[in-house]
Formats: C-alpha cells, sequence, structure tokens
C-alpha cells in the first residue's frame, strides 16, 4: 500500500538534556526509552486502541525508524485515511504524539454464512478487535483480520471455509458495505416464508420466488429480493417504515448436525403503522412557483402517503426542471415523520441551477439523406432553452414510429446510441446520436 504519512510534516523537538540532543546527522539510529503514546484527532476509537495498533511497547528503546514503522501500521490498518507524528525526547524518555483522521468505515455484512447470526459473528470479531463496532475501513489490514477471525470461528465450530470480502453495493439502502462470503458454498435455498401470510398468498411474490428457490444461499440475494419485489407493496400501502428480515433458518432436530444442503429460510415482517400525507414545504424555488411544484408532486392532504408515488412525484419534479432547461436543477428532499399522528410531511429543497441551451446535434451511422431529415424533423433550435422532455420524445419516435422522421425512406438501425454533452462553462448542451 503506498504510504500516505508526509515526512516533511514530522517534528523533532529535543532538550539539550536528552540522551537525543545531538546533531541528528551523527547518530541517525539514536535510541531511548518509549515513555509515552499520544494521538490526536480520534472520534470513535480511543487513544489504547490507536497504540496498540502501532505496536509500540512502553518502556521499550526506539528511535525515528521504529516510530516511521509505526505510522506505517497506523496508515496499513485502513483506519486512518491521514497519519502524521511527531515525538519529544526527554530526560525519562521519548513522548510520541500521532495526528490521526480516521477512515470512513462501512457496515459488515455476512452474506452466505447461515450457520451464525450476526451478533455471533459481530462477537468474534470484537473479542479479536476491540475497536470493532459492526463497520470496517473500505480496506487495509483489518478488514483481512476481520475474515481470519470469522473463518477462525467457523473453523473452531467444525466448518472449514475461507472467507473473503469485497467492497458491494449495500442492498437494504443507500452506500457501500463490507461483504463476507464463502465462495463455492453449497447450500441451497429450498423455500423462502414470511411471517406476514399475504406474502406468503400472493400470486406475484410467489412467482418471483421462483428466482431464489432452488439456488445458492445467498443473504444478499434475498435482501435483494425484499428491497426489489417486496417492499414496493408495503411502500404503496403507506407502510414506509415496514421492517423485513433479517433472514432466518429455521430448522428441527439435532442442532449439533450440519446443515442439510437444502436449507428452508423465514423472514420475519412487521408492516408498521400506515402513514398519511401531511404536505410539503419547498425552498429555494425562484423558476417555479411552490403551488406549481405541489401539483407536480402529485399528492393530497390527508391520503396515504404511498412511498412509491412520493418518489415518482420528486421525478416528476426534476423532469419539470428539465422541460425548462434547468439540467442541473437538484431536489433534496427530507421526510419528517408524526410517529404519534401516522403522517409524514416533506421539506424540500431547490437548486435550480443555470438554465441550458441547445447548440448542435451530431448525428453518426446514417446516409446524408436520411441524416437531413432527421434534423428536419429536430424541434428544438439552436440557441433555444434545451427541453430534454421534448429530446426524450424525440428518442421514442426513433424507436417506435421512426416512419415519422423518415417517411418513405428505408433506413435500418437496431438501436440509437445518445448522449447529452453540457458545456457547463457556456451553459449549452450538444446531442449526439449514433445509428448502429
Amino acid at each position: 500500500m503506498p504510504c500516505r504519512i508526509r515526512l516533511a510534516a514530522c517534528i523533532f523537538v529535543l532538550f539539550l538534556t536528552s540522551p537525543l540532543a545531538r546533531p541528528q546527522n551523527s547518530s541517525p539510529a539514536a535510541t531511548a526509552p518509549l515513555r509515552e503514546i499520544r494521538t490526536d484527532g480520534l472520534k470513535s476509537l480511543t487513544n489504547p486502541q490507536a497504540a496498540a495498533i502501532t505496536g509500540l511497547q512502553i518502556g521499550a528503546d526506539v528511535g525515528r525508524g521504529d516510530l516511521q514503522v509505526a505510522a506505517d501500521k497506523l496508515v496499513q490498518s485502513g483506519l486512518f485515511s491521514h497519519v502524521t507524528y511527531k515525538f519529544q525526547s526527554r530526560p525519562e524518555g521519548i513522548m510520541a504524539t500521532f495526528t490521526l483522521e480516521e477512515a470512513q468505515r462501512i457496515p459488515a455484512y455476512f452474506d452466505n454464512l447461515p450457520w451464525f447470526t450476526d451478533g455471533e459473528l459481530n462477537d468474534a470479531i470484537h473479542a479479536e478487535l476491540p475497536f470493532y463496532d459492526g463497520t470496517l475501513p473500505t480496506a487495509g489490514v483489518v478488514v483481512d483480520q476481520a475474515a481470519e477471525i470469522a473463518g477462525e470461528f467457523l473453523a473452531a465450530h467444525g466448518l472449514q471455509a475461507a472467507i473473503e470480502h469485497q467492497v458491494v453495493a449495500n442492498p437494504n439502502g443507500e452506500g457501500n458495505i463490507q461483504e463476507f462470503h464463502i465462495d463455492g458454498a453449497a447450500l441451497k435455498i429450498s423455500s423462502l416464508e414470511f411471517s406476514d401470510v399475504t406474502l406468503n398468498a400472493s400470486k406475484m411474490v410467489q412467482q418471483e420466488l421462483a428466482e431464489l428457490q432452488g439456488k445458492p444461499y445467498s443473504r444478499m440475494a434475498i435482501d435483494l429480493f425484499l428491497a426489489e419485489q417486496v417492499r414496493p407493496i408495503y411502500q404503496k400501502q403507506g407502510c414506509l417504515r415496514a421492517k423485513l428480515g433479517p433472514p432466518e433458518i429455521r430448522l428441527t432436530g439435532n442442532p449439533n448436525q450440519k446443515l442439510p444442503e437444502q436449507i428452508p429460510v423465514f423472514v420475519p415482517v412487521t408492516p408498521g403503522p400506515i402513514y398519511r400525507w401531511k404536505g410539503v414545504e419547498w425552498s429555494g424555488n425562484s423558476l417555479l412557483a411552490s403551488s406549481t411544484l405541489t401539483g407536480v408532486l402529485g399528492l393530497k392532504d390527508g391520503d396515504v402517503a404511498d412511498g412509491m408515488a412520493i418518489e415518482a412525484g420528486l421525478d416528476r419534479v426534476r423532469e419539470q426542471y428539465g422541460h425548462v432547461g434547468y439540467l442541473d436543477a437538484k431536489v433534496d428532499a427530507l421526510p419528517s415523520y408524526d410517529d404519534e399522528a401516522h403522517t409524514l410531511s416533506y421539506k424540500v429543497r431547490i437548486e435550480e441551477g443555470k438554465a441550458y441551451k441547445f447548440d448542435a446535434l451530431t448525428i453518426t451511422g446514417l446516409s446524408p439523406t436520411a441524416e437531413k431529415r432527421l434534423r428536419d424533423a429536430w424541434t428544438i433550435p439552436q440557441g433555444e432553452l434545451f427541453d430534454k422532455a421534448t429530446f426524450e420524445e424525440f428518442l421514442t419516435k426513433l424507436e417506435t414510429k421512426p416512419a415519422d422522421i423518415f417517411h418513405n425512406l428505408p433506413v435500418h438501425y437496431d438501436n440509437v446510441g445518445h448522449w447529452i454533452q453540457p458545456d457547463e462553462g457556456n451553459h449549452t448542451v450538444n446531442i449526439l446520436l449514433d445509428f448502429k
């Protein structure tokens, strides 16, 4: 791993009474007893935890090289994005201070290890890595150590398997996770049952379950199924805080026997209360009136707060700005839940940005005659506001009704590559159409 420690920032403070009080180039290997390790900048870790990672021992003789190695270990752990250090040499020994910036940490996620709960695996890792709190950096020594500890925990229970890890998108929300898995695991999903009987009786859900049944057990696959196929059912009903999972393995018989290759999966579901829409407050909008945006959103006070309809309405708001050339408009929506009244309201902050005008249309893959007819059919004049909705309608016509553009001219293509190329400096838009 490339070392990110800025050597130029290392400060050496030497006192005349110190054993190291001599020109640095006269004795570069000078050492003295280490009396204290201090840290600055810690947020989630403690000073003893960071000190332990350095590998330094209080009372041991250390020199500048030892402190550099200790700083390298802090970087290589993955827990810190930036490390600098300094030391002071005093009559009683050396005091080292490490200034640290903690790296981003993401949740640990155990994919196809159904023999144990998250709690059991987390406890095993925490016992060896006291700073572990269910989150890990994206890379580094501590991630490898966590995988080794989980593998040793499995081995202690008679399961020999090497655990690998990778950073992937979180199937249960935004951001990434540090996923741990076993390659080539033989366990397969025999069935999947929900605690909510309405899901077990749903023909749509049962049809979609065919994608999971008989396939290798993967919590990731199950969680994606819950997010994409099951959660929308509750969102439409206004159960915006429905809790789905985590999936469980429920077997009968001797608990000391190893799992069968075909395992049943049970998913506990708590629908939660039904929320109703209480309204929206807009800010930052000057081009479009708040009443206009509320109408575009399309929700009425007192209605069931359909989560899917809310997302679709916010998308329409973004599209409305694209309709008038504001391609950079940002819509930041913050929900506010009243858990006593079971109502939901939103505060939406708009950053409208600048309007873009159409500049040029580039066409490839057509004959000169076909290109001329396409340009004749193009409806956004150069220098006018770029209407994204009009552009998308034009694309739809190319795909579904090409005769409306090319008339009786025979034109053959399988697909149309299309790109919007904004020029942020001039606030203009170039369009590229590639026919293949």
